[in-house]
C-alpha cells in the first residue's frame, strides 16, 4: 500500500474569498446555473430592481436592449439608485449595490415595501459574471457614472458625466457576460427575453415594457396592459373557444397582502391555472392557489344547490369538475414570501391560505349572482364534467392491476421485464407489432419491457377522460405504468424509471410520438416533470467505409463525421430503414443498447408555453394550427413522407 502523506491542515487551507468572487467560483448557486438559463437570469436581476420601482409606484416604462455584441442594457425611469454615500461601506450606495453582495432595498429598511425577483442578489452578481458592467444614474438634474471591470472591480470613483432635467430619474445599466463563466452561449435568445417581459408587463397592469434587438433590424416589441391579468387570460384562451364573454376578475388587500384573480372558461377539457408571487411563478402552487382552489369549489357548488343544478342522488361538484376549461391567473403581492418546494417556487405563507379564499370568495359569488346568464353555462360544464367523472371511475375499474403477473400479458401486448426494482427498468412504446418483435427479440430482457402500439391512439387533447379510459391503447398504458390516472395517480407506484417513446424517425412516427406526448402532459404530467419520459432517437443514416460501420442521428451528423474521413476513402452512404426493418441486433445496436443509444429526456421548462403548443398543434381549432405551418414550413428539411 502506497504511504499516506499526512497534508498540513491550519489556517493557510481555509480559504477566504473576497468581495465577488465567491459569485465567480460557484456561479450555479446564485443564478441556477452557467447554461443558456443561468445567462438569461442577469437579465431577470436587473429587471427584477426595475419592475420594484414600478411596485413602489416610481416606475412607468422599462426598456431592455440586445446590443450587437451580445451586451444588454436595461432602462428605467424610476426614482434612480441613490448616490449618496453608504454609512455602512463608506462607498457610494451605487457601488455599494454593484459589489456587496446582499445590498439593496430588499432586505428592510423601507427600501421597498414588496420586492419583485427571488433572491434579492442581482445587481452584484450580475456585476460579478460581467465581464464589464456600466451603470448610469439620473438624478439631482446630474449624469453619474461607474464602470466595472474584471468580475466587478470599480474602474473609477462613481462621478458626474453630464446634466439633465431636473425632472428626469431612472437608472440605465449596461453589461456584457463573461464568456469565461457562461461557455455554453453567451448569445441572447429573443423569445425567450419577449416572453418573460411580457409575462410582466401583464403582471403589472399599466407598465410599459419594451424590448429591441439591435442585431437584426426594427425588431422590437412594446408591452402594456391596462387590463392587467385580464388581458392574460384573454390572450390564454384566445384559441380555445370561450364559452362565457366576461373574464371574471377579483381583487382585494389585506394585511398588506393583495389578491388579484382573473379566469374565464373554455371549451376544452383541461385546466391551465398559473400562480404568481411578487412577479414569480409558482408551478408548484402554495398557500395562495390553495386558497382560490377551495373557494371555486365552494362557491360553485352552493350557486349549483341553490339554483337547482344538482338534482336527485347527483353528488357534489369536486376540484376537478369546476377546473375542468378554466384558464385562471392568481398573483399576489407579498411583503414577506417565504417559499418551499424542491425548486423554492412553492409559496408556504400559512396566512395566505384564508386571504386568497375570502378576496375571491367575495367576487366571484357577486359575479355568479349578478350575471345568471353565465353563471347558468358555468355550472351546466361543471355538472357535464362530474358526470363524464363518474363514467371514467367505472372505466378506470378496467386498467386496475390485480397482481404481479396477472394481468401483464393482456391482450398478449406487455413483454415485461423479469426485474421487480423500478429504478432499473425500463418500458419501450414501440410503434407497430413489427418494430415491437424486433424490440422483444433485441432487448435486454432483465431490465426492458416491449409494449407494441398498434395504429395511433386517440388525441386526448379533443377528449375527457372517461372516453381516454374506452381507448384500449390508453388502457394498456395505464396498466403497463401501475401509476393510475386522475385522481387516483400515483407516482410512487411507477414500475419503470424510463418511459421511451421509440418510433420511426418519419413523419407517422413524429405524429405518434406527439400524440403520446400530449397523453402524457394532460393525464400524467408528474411523469414529465420527473424526468421519467424519454423519446429514442434512431439513427437517420448509416454510414460504411471497409470495415467500418457509422451510425449518425442525421444530416448535421453525418456532414461531420464525412469531414473527417481522408479525401482517399470510398464511402456508402445509407438512409435508415424504418425500426419494424431493421433486424433485432440493428435495432439493439443502434437505438436500445445502454451504451451506445441516444436518449432525449422530455422537460417541461414553462409550462405556459407547453399549454399553449398543446392546445393550438392538437386541439379543435384549424387555425392555429395553419398559422404554425405557415410560420415554420421554410425550416422544414427533407421530410420523410
Amino acid at each position: 500500500m502506497a504511504e499516506l502523506k499526512e497534508k498540513k491542515y491550519d489556517s493557510s487551507a481555509i480559504q477566504v474569498l473576497e468581495g465577488l468572487e465567491a459569485v465567480r467560483k460557484r456561479p450555479g448557486m446564485y443564478i441556477g446555473s452557467t447554461s443558456s438559463r443561468g445567462l438569461h437570469h442577469l437579465v431577470w436581476e436587473i429587471v427584477d430592481n426595475a419592475i420594484d420601482e414600478a411596485l413602489a409606484g416610481y416606475c412607468s416604462h422599462i426598456e431592455v436592449i440586445i446590443g450587437k455584441e451580445n451586451t444588454i442594457t436595461v432602462k428605467d425611469d424610476g426614482r434612480g439608485i441613490p448616490v449618496d454615500i453608504h454609512p455602512k461601506t463608506g462607498k457610494s450606495t451605487v457601488e455599494t449595490v454593484y459589489t456587496v453582495l446582499h445590498a439593496g432595498g430588499k432586505f428592510g429598511g423601507g427600501g421597498y415595501k414588496v420586492s419583485g425577483g427571488l433572491h434579492g442578489v442581482g445587481a452584484s452578481v450580475v456585476n460579478a459574471l460581467s465581464k464589464w458592467l456600466e451603470v448610469k444614474v439620473y438624478k439631482n438634474g446630474k449624469v453619474y457614472y461607474q464602470k466595472y471591470s474584471n468580475g466587478g472591480h470599480p474602474e473609477g470613483e462613481l462621478e458626474v458625466i453630464d446634466e439633465c432635467s431636473m425632472d428626469r430619474t431612472g437608472t440605465s445599466v449596461r453589461f456584457k457576460p463573461d464568456d469565461t463563466i457562461f461557455e455554453e452561449t453567451t448569445i441572447f435568445d429573443y423569445d425567450v427575453l419577449r416572453t418573460r417581459l411580457r409575462e410582466l408587463a401583464f403582471l403589472n397592469k399599466g407598465l410599459r415594457i419594451s424590448l429591441y434587438d439591435d442585431r437584426e433590424e426594427d425588431k422590437k416589441d412594446s408591452f402594456h396592459y391596462e387590463g392587467g391579468i385580464k388581458e392574460y387570460v384573454e390572450m390564454l384562451n384566445k384559441n380555445k373557444n370561450p364559452i362565457h364573454n366576461t373574464i371574471i376578475y377579483g381583487t382585494g388587500e389585506e394585511k398588506d397582502i393583495s389578491v388579484e384573480v382573473a379566469l374565464q372558461y373554455n371549451e376544452s377539457y383541461n385546466s391551465s391555472i398559473y400562480s404568481f408571487v411578487n412577479n414569480i411563478t409558482t408551478p408548484e402552487g402554495g398557500t395562495h392557489e390553495d386558497g382560490v382552489r377551495r373557494a371555486l369549489t365552494r362557491i360553485l357548488n352552493k350557486y349549483a344547490s341553490n339554483n337547482g343544478f344538482i338534482k336527485g342522488n347527483e353528488a357534489s361538484l369536486n376540484g376537478d369538475d369546476v377546473r375542468e376549461g378554466l384558464t385562471m391567473i392568481i398573483s399576489i403581492k407579498h411583503p414577506n414570501p417565504q417559499f418551499e418546494g424542491q425548486t423554492k417556487t412553492k409559496l408556504g405563507n400559512s396566512e395566505v391560505r384564508g386571504i386568497s379564499d375570502r378576496i375571491f370568495s367575495s367576487s366571484f359569488d357577486r359575479f355568479l349572482m349578478e350575471n345568471p346568464d353565465e353563471a347558468k353555462i358555468i355550472v351546466e360544464k361543471a355538472m357535464t364534467a362530474s358526470r363524464a367523472r363518474v363514467a371514467a371511475k367505472k372505466a378506470r375499474e378496467l386498467t386496475r392491476r390485480k397482481g404481479d403477473l396477472d394481468i401483464t400479458n393482456f391482450y398478449g401486448k406487455l413483454s415485461d421485464c423479469k426485474s421487480k426494482d423500478a429504478s432499473e427498468s425500463e418500458i419501450f412504446l414501440v410503434e407497430g407489432d413489427s418494430a415491437g418483435g424486433s424490440a422483444i427479440k433485441g432487448r435486454n430482457s432483465m431490465t426492458q419491457a416491449i409494449l407494441p402500439l398498434r395504429g395511433k391512439i386517440l388525441n386526448v387533447e379533443k377528449a375527457r377522460l372517461d372516453r381516454a379510459l374506452s381507448n384500449e391503447e390508453i388502457r394498456t398504458i395505464i396498466t403497463a405504468f401501475g401509476t393510475g390516472i386522475g385522481e387516483e395517480f400515483d407516482l410512487s407506484k411507477l414500475r419503470y424509471d424510463k418511459i421511451i417513446i421509440m418510433t420511426d424517425a418519419d413523419v407517422d412516427g413524429s405524429h405518434i410520438r406527439v400524440l403520446l406526448l400530449t397523453l402524457f402532459y394532460r393525464f400524467f404530467r408528474p411523469l414529465v416533470e420527473a424526468g421519467h419520459v424519454y423519446a429514442a432517437q434512431p439513427p437517420l443514416f448509416v454510414i460504411k467505409h471497409g470495415k467500418n460501420i457509422k451510425y449518425v442521428l442525421n444530416e448535421e451528423e453525418r456532414d461531420e463525421y464525412l469531414k473527417t474521413l481522408s479525401p482517399n476513402t470510398k464511402y456508402d452512404i445509407m438512409r435508415m430503414k424504418g425500426l419494424g426493418e431493421m433486424d433485432a441486433e440493428e435495432l439493439n445496436e443502434t437505438t436500445m443498447d445502454i451504451e451506445k443509444r441516444v436518449l432525449r429526456q422530455i422537460t417541461v421548462d414553462d409550462t405556459m408555453l407547453a399549454d399553449e403548443i398543446f392546445s393550438n398543434l392538437m386541439g379543435e381549432e384549424v387555425e392555429p394550427r395553419r398559422t404554425f405551418i405557415e410560420e415554420n414550413a421554410v425550416f422544414a428539411e427533407n421530410l420523410d413522407i
